[in-house]
């Protein structure tokens, strides 16, 4: 790598954790991307990619954008799915100290890209893990124990009041990837986590899947 011999140097994961004698069994596992860099705060000098691999639900094949929303069956489905996308938004910023913000954006401009429905909020924002994690079906934010790393760190979920802005729609419904696509053919997420200065995204595509 053409380091110098008195030169320091750390070795991280994506989400910034220095890989140390203790935590390597840990930490470094196939697959797993890592950074070298000369601290561990140091300003990536270009952009990285990183593939995520995993087997899919076989629901993924077969039942993405449709299955859940049977159960709104005689109801317009759409505000299920956009709920879903807005909870998401609300679970982030859930423990905002200042301004919560939450934009909704429909996009029909054809020189920028197909039509598109874009959440925008100043949530905590999600490592590189989290996103990792996002992408693998079936996986409740209740349920992500052992080798994945929650989504929600910290949630806990509010006392049995009427819905309102502290509300977890999601505990009762449909996923996030199912409401994506129930409403489109993809899904770009960018985040950028609150005590970091990386901004991560993840593309997932049904034509792909």
């Amino acid at each position: 790598f053409g380091i110098a011999t008195d030169e320091n140097f750390v070795i991280t994961t994506t989400n910034r954790k220095e890989i140390t004698e203790d935590n390597f069994s840990e930490l470094v596992q196939d697959g797993v991307t890592l950074y070298l860099l000369q601290s561990v705060d140091q300003m990536l000098l270009s952009a990285t990619k990183e593939r995520i691999d995993f087997l899919p639900h076989y629901d993924t094949l077969v039942k993405s954008g449709m299955y859940e929303y049977y159960a709104s069956e005689g109801q317009n489905p759409l505000p299920f799915a956009l709920a879903e996308l807005i909870d998401n938004s609300l679970s982030a910023t859930a423990q905002n100290t200042g301004i919560r913000s939450i934009q909704i954006k429909l996009l029909f401009d054809d020189s920028q890209g197909k039509p598109a429905v874009v959440v925008i909020d100043n949530g905590r924002g999600m490592t590189s893990k989290q996103l990792n994690n996002w992408a693998v079906y079936r996986l409740s934010k209740f349920t992500r124990q052992g080798d994945f790393e929650s989504d929600h760190s910290g949630y806990v979920r509010p006392l049995p009041v009427p819905r309102s802005l502290n509300s977890d729609i999601s505990y009762f419904g449909v996923g996030g990837k199912q409401a994506v696509f129930f409403v489109g053919q993809s899904a770009r997420m960018i985040s950028k986590p609150a005590d970091s200065q990386d901004v991560h995204e993840l593309v997932l595509s049904k034509e792909d899947f």
